[in-house]
C-alpha cells in the first residue's frame, strides 16, 4: 500500500517550498540591484603607461572586455566609439581591455587602424578579467558611476539606446 502524506504535512511542505523560493528570489534581486564597488585595478595601456581605477573616480567609466577574434566585439566597436565620442565631453571615460589570449600585436593593429579614441589596455595575465568577476565571455562591459560603483554589466552587445539613457543618468548625477 503506498504512503499517503497527510494533508496538513503537504500544506506545510508547500509553504516551506514557497518561502524558500521567495528567499532565493529576494537574495537574487538584492544581489543584482545592489551597487558593487568596482575592483581596484591597474590598467596597462598599449603604450605601456599604467593608470588605476582610482584615477578614474569622479568620472563615469565604461570598461569593455573584448578580443580581436570576437565577432560581436568587432561588430559593436564602432558603436562603442560613437558612444564614447558622444559622451566624453560630459565626463565619460572608456577603457577597452583586450583579453589575455589576444595577441598584443593584433590589439595594437586593430586600435591603430580603427583609430580607437579611448584607452586600450592589455590584460596579458588575465588579472583584470579575474578582478572583474572572472570575465570569460566577450564582449562584457561594465558601467561604473562617478563614485566607483558598478551600476550595470552587459554580457554581449548592449542595446545602445538603453546604454545611452543609463550613461546620461549617471553623467547627470
Amino acid at each position: 500500500m503506498p504512503f499517503i502524506m497527510p494533508t496538513a504535512n503537504r500544506t506545510w511542505i508547500k509553504l516551506l517550498a514557497g518561502a524558500a523560493a521567495l528567499a532565493v528570489a529576494a537574495v537574487a534581486y538584492f544581489t543584482l540591484t545592489a551597487q558593487q564597488a568596482a575592483p581596484s585595478v591597474t590598467f596597462t595601456s598599449l603604450d605601456g603607461q599604467k593608470f588605476t581605477s582610482e584615477s578614474l573616480k569622479g568620472r563615469v567609466v565604461m570598461v569593455n572586455f573584448w578580443a580581436t577574434s570576437c565577432v560581436t566585439c568587432v561588430k559593436e566597436m564602432p558603436q562603442m566609439t560613437e558612444t564614447y565620442n558622444k559622451y566624453k565631453d560630459q565626463g565619460l571615460e572608456f577603457v577597452a581591455v583586450a583579453m589575455s589570449y589576444d595577441p598584443p600585436n593584433y590589439v595594437l593593429n586593430y586600435a591603430q587602424t580603427r583609430k580607437l579614441p579611448f584607452k586600450v589596455a592589455l590584460d596579458t595575465q588575465g588579472e583584470l578579467a579575474r578582478s572583474f568577476g572572472d570575465v570569460k565571455l566577450t564582449p562584457t562591459t561594465y558601467v561604473i558611476d562617478k563614485e566607483g560603483k558598478i551600476i550595470k554589466r552587459y554580457v554581449g552587445e548592449p542595446e545602445f539606446s538603453q546604454l545611452h539613457k543609463l550613461l546620461e543618468k549617471a553623467l547627470a548625477a
